[in-house]
């Protein structure tokens, strides 16, 4: 029987008791963070299998897809062991992809944006990259064994995805006059939910402290760097805008999250603990 219930939005599933380390606990809820965006990405990624635009796109998107659904599964099944460890809670990786609510959710509000045109994906997937290059290869040097695992391996997928991606970038922005439009509307419209890739709250600052987490502030000047010199490329001009909008991995979600889950967990919801 399927262990998960609904929660109201004061609380989460996964509360840690009073006589739980709260390291542990932070650790725990950390790396869902880490799975849950891959997790949503992979999942608009492949809602474009049989309609990008070229049969090669097409078949990119969705390997980087299932790189993404791979990370996903690691950093999971990592978090499913942290909280039966901490709490005796009897999950798995499948369970928190399928048995959870909405605001227990914890992935970033740019993964969950429509996919738009091609020009909208392209755009939301160049963020990302260039944010998982930095973040994986600060992983790496973490005091925790089995980040560096699954961040060195992570590592690998996200040089491909963010050449893709960057390519992709700077043939649009600088091709032609109605590409390089379409490109400028799809930054100036994600642009807004970039700033949360840097925003350090207590779980991150506390397991930065101790050289586990890497504390996202830091990733922000090259990950800066990395977007000027592609947008010189491109012809593109970073947008004026402050980004402000934040919220999702304390998991406060745009309206957008609940329409792939529904899809998502569609068939685990109708036949709970459904075996092929």
């Amino acid at each position: 029987m399927n262990t998960f219930r609904a929660v109201s939005p004061n609380e989460t599933l996964f509360n840690p008791k009073p006589d739980h380390d709260l390291f542990n606990d932070n650790l725990a809820n950390y790396v869902l963070r880490l799975g849950d965006s891959p997790l949503v990405l992979a999942q608009r990624l492949c809602e474009w299998c049989g309609h990008a635009p070229e049969l090669e796109i097409d078949l990119a998107l969705s390997n980087i897809g299932l790189d993404l659904l791979g990370q996903a599964r690691n950093f999971l099944s990592y978090a499913a062991t942290l909280y039966e460890t901490n709490h005796g809670t009897n999950v798995d990786e499948d369970k928190l992809a399928f048995g959870r609510e909405e605001r227990e959710f914890c992935n970033l509000l740019l993964v969950e944006q429509p996919n738009g045109g091609f020009n909208d994906t392209l755009a939301r997937q160049f963020f990302i990259d260039a944010y998982h290059i930095l973040l994986y290869q600060a992983l790496g040097q973490s005091q925790d064994s089995q980040l560096v695992a699954i961040s060195n391996k992570s590592l690998k997928e996200a040089n491909y995805h963010l050449r893709f991606s960057r390519g992709w970038m700077i043939r649009l922005g600088d091709g032609t006059e109605q590409s390089h439009e379409k490109m400028q509307n799809a930054v100036n419209q994600l642009w807004r939910f970039t700033g949360e890739l840097f925003h350090c709250d207590e779980v991150e600052q506390h397991l930065a402290e101790a050289g586990i987490a890497t504390n996202p502030r830091t990733l922000y000047e090259p990950w800066q760097q990395i977007v000027k010199e592609t947008f010189a490329q491109a012809t593109l001009d970073i947008p004026q805008e402050i980004p402000y909008r934040q919220g999702g991995k304390q998991g406060q979600h745009t309206e957008h999250l609940g329409y792939i889950l529904a899809e998502m967990q569609f068939l685990q919801r109708t036949y709970p603990d459904c075996n092929w």
